[in-house]
């Protein structure tokens, strides 16, 4: 019984920063459903990431290793060394696995939005938005409006998208993410 604590509190602390990160009830055209080609990326990446979401007061902590293949995503999410989510996307299909004790509010296809909404570049993202959503960059910092109101903005310490740190403001749903990236591009 005792062993098994750490690993429930492990997953707990996962499902609150899932959960932060995830959205409050869907609202109409509250996501996008963005899958782009894993090859729109326009290169290789292998990274190590350190997520903190700040939501409600609350920060939350996870690792993520993300590698991106022209022909697949691959995402692993670990809390406290252990695997919570991960997912696969070879630019059709969307494969998940989640933990049990992840709120169902938590979802592969959020997860992989984001992902895309600030790594891909800035012209793949616009050419898939849906009527009524448009990107802009100016400098280091990218928005993204739905019929002209700011809902996300994210910002570079880096020239490339996936060095340094990376800031994302979740307007709409409330949350800050900050991506520490741990490893460069292959």
């Amino acid at each position: 019984m005792f062993n098994a604590m750490p690993r429930r509190l492990a997953v707990a602390a996962c499902a609150l920063l899932l959960a932060a990160c995830a959205a409050t009830p869907q609202q109409p055209q509250a996501r996008l459903g963005l899958k782009l080609a894993p090859a729109a990326l326009g290169t290789s990446l292998s990274v190590q990431q350190h997520l903190k979401v700040e939501r409600n007061g609350r920060t939350d902590d996870l690792d993520v290793a993300l590698q991106v293949e022209p022909e697949a995503v691959d995402v692993v999410g670990l809390a406290f060394g252990q695997r919570v989510l991960s997912l696969h996307y070879d630019g059709k299909e969307l494969a998940s696995w989640r933990h049990v004790m992840l709120p169902s509010q938590v979802r592969a296809e959020d997860v992989l939005e984001d992902i895309q909404l600030t790594l891909w570049p800035a012209d793949a993202v616009a050419a898939a938005l849906p009527a009524g959503w448009r990107v802009a960059e100016q400098g280091r910092v990218r928005t993204l409006y739905l019929d002209g109101a700011p809902v996300m903005q994210v910002t570079y310490s880096d020239a490339q998208r996936w060095s340094g740190t990376v800031v994302l403001e979740n307007l709409r749903y409330h949350y800050k993410l900050t991506i520490q990236f741990a490893a460069n591009a292959d």
